[in-house]
């Protein structure tokens, strides 16, 4: 596991409430009771605020703003498409309503856009198999066949497990086919640090996310300020974010 995995699992509302709940059972029993009530406090304080939509419109926002999202017909052109793995299954559209086969928002669907409107020749599909079957890359493959892409137009990379090695393993295999200029497709959270990565590696990105999932949904009785279970859920992707942020940038990956 990832020192980015196990800090974000640490910090996770859920994780870290019932860790500092269990503490401050112990200190209690030690008649600590100030740090221990204050321990509680803290945990509740940190579930209660995730729970709440708009600390992940904020948080979650303040990410996906930084690349705004264009029509793939107002996208520059550039020599290959690279489709990073990770939630590349249906993803909901919008992560405050719940999942359905209607509304889903996928990188991979990006990449068929970007693709069908003339953006670059071919795609590069990177990631490896997490669970030790199929990789990410050859599903990623198959999805765009479904979508009429056809495998001509298809490269994978079936190694990387990391963000970081999706820029080191697919920044090798840009200088082999002479790709100077790439559009760099993934989710709008996670497009931030992706860029980082791979103009670390010396690649001239260009900015091609997905459409923003974290925005206000047209829904009667939504609420910024009302604790919704998906807001909590989607918590876990924007902290890890920002803890993969901070770990990337302290060992010069980002």
């Amino acid at each position: 596991m990832s020192v980015s995995s196990i800090l974000t699992s640490l910090v996770i509302p859920l994780n870290l409430f019932a860790a500092l709940l269990l503490l401050a059972v112990l200190l209690f029993i030690l008649r600590q009771r100030k740090t221990a009530a204050a321990l509680a406090l803290a945990g509740l304080l940190w579930t209660g605020a995730w729970s709440l939509p708009a600390t992940s419109l904020y948080a979650g926002g303040y990410l996906e703003k930084m690349y705004p999202y264009q029509p793939a017909e107002q996208v520059m052109q550039a020599d290959a498409i690279v489709v990073l793995g990770g939630h590349t299954a249906q993803n909901r559209s919008n992560w405050f309503l719940p999942q359905t086969a209607q509304k889903t928002s996928a990188r991979v669907e990006r990449a068929a856009d970007l693709y069908k409107a003339g953006r670059a020749p071919y795609i590069v599909l990177s990631g490896a198999a997490l669970d030790g079957g199929i990789s990410e890359a050859k599903v990623m493959a198959n999805t765009l066949n479904n979508l009429d892409v056809p495998t001509s137009a298809l490269l994978m990379e079936n190694d990387s497990l990391t963000t970081q090695q999706n820029g080191e393993y697919t920044a090798k295999l840009l200088q082999e086919k002479q790709a100077k200029h790439v559009l760099l497709v993934t989710s709008a959270l996670h497009l931030p640090r992706a860029m980082a990565i791979f103009r670390k590696q010396g690649v001239d990105v260009i900015p091609a996310g997905a459409a923003p999932q974290l925005t206000v949904p047209n829904s009667p009785g939504f609420s910024r300020w009302k604790p919704n279970l998906m807001a909590l859920q989607s918590s876990r992707s924007i902290i890890k974010e920002y803890v993969g942020i901070l770990v990337y940038w302290s060992r010069g990956w980002a």
